[in-house]
């Protein structure tokens, strides 16, 4: 902390250290969501956040983030259309960095290490988050997810879980592609509500002991492996299918979404 109760920025190797302190594999696959709001300062702003998320995973790794777009109407053109908005300014500068690979479709996410084109490769994945998606990629190789300055609402690995798990609730939505002709309307059901109960992930892991959480920057961050993730939530969804939907009449439009398809 600076004298003037501004916290001090702080440098690559610094908050490169924290991440392997926490437990991010040197050599590993990492998908990273994070809040740079709440991270801040880092040297270098977001772009020193991504290179000390690359030393901390060393010459070997991978660096994952979700690329995805905001807009179901627009075509999607992974060299030029921007990430969503609510990803964050870290997801928009590591997109356009040198060496950075980025899916052609619309549910895109963004890569750059040993393991990137493998990640990112494919055609467009129905479900979205499902097992041929990028995030069903990461779980595949045995990859880390890593939440910075954000809780598991924003941890797309458990959509992976719902899809796995063969939860009841499909919403209809749609996007729209690129493939050699004019743009398509592609419509598709997705396991899709507010996300917010995902939260519960939080006491499924610790009392496994599965999460590891500590700061990182000056955010609160969390750490497990993907398939523990998924373990974790299947083995819930197991007892409870729904258990990620607020209940009927509670006010919540997109978890009603959800529950008016069960059974559709």
């Amino acid at each position: 902390m600076s004298g003037s109760g501004v916290p001090r920025p702080l440098g690559t190797a610094e908050v490169a250290a924290q991440l392997r302190a926490l437990g991010v594999r040197e050599g590993g696959v990492l998908v990273v969501h994070t809040s740079f709001r709440k991270v801040r300062p880092i040297a270098g702003g977001p772009a020193g956040l991504v290179a000390a998320l690359r030393e901390a995973l060393g010459p070997g790794g991978t660096l994952v983030m979700p690329s995805w777009t905001g807009d179901d109407e627009a075509p999607f053109d992974p060299a030029a259309t921007p990430p969503a908005d609510d990803l964050g300014v870290v997801p928009a500068t590591f997109w356009r960095m040198p060496e950075v690979l980025r899916s052609g479709h619309p549910f895109a996410f963004a890569a750059a290490g040993t393991r990137a084109a493998e990640i990112v490769a494919g055609p467009l994945p129905l479900p979205p988050h499902g097992p041929a998606s990028p995030i069903g990629r990461v779980h595949e190789l045995d990859g880390q997810v890593l939440l910075l300055g954000v809780g598991h609402e924003a941890d797309t690995t458990l959509h992976l879980a719902e899809a796995l798990a063969g939860v009841p609730y499909r919403v209809l939505k749609h996007c729209t592609a690129l493939e050699d002709g004019p743009p398509v309307r592609v419509a598709y059901e997705e396991n899709d509500h507010c996300c917010e109960r995902f939260a519960l992930a939080d006491g499924w892991l610790r009392r496994r002991g599965w999460q590891q959480e500590a700061t990182v920057g000056y955010a609160e961050a969390r750490l497990a492996r993907s398939r523990h993730i998924v373990a974790a939530a299947r083995e819930e969804l197991e007892r409870h299918a729904l258990v990620f939907l607020h209940g009927t009449g509670e006010g919540c439009e997109e978890c009603e979404a959800a529950w008016r398809s069960v059974g559709r």
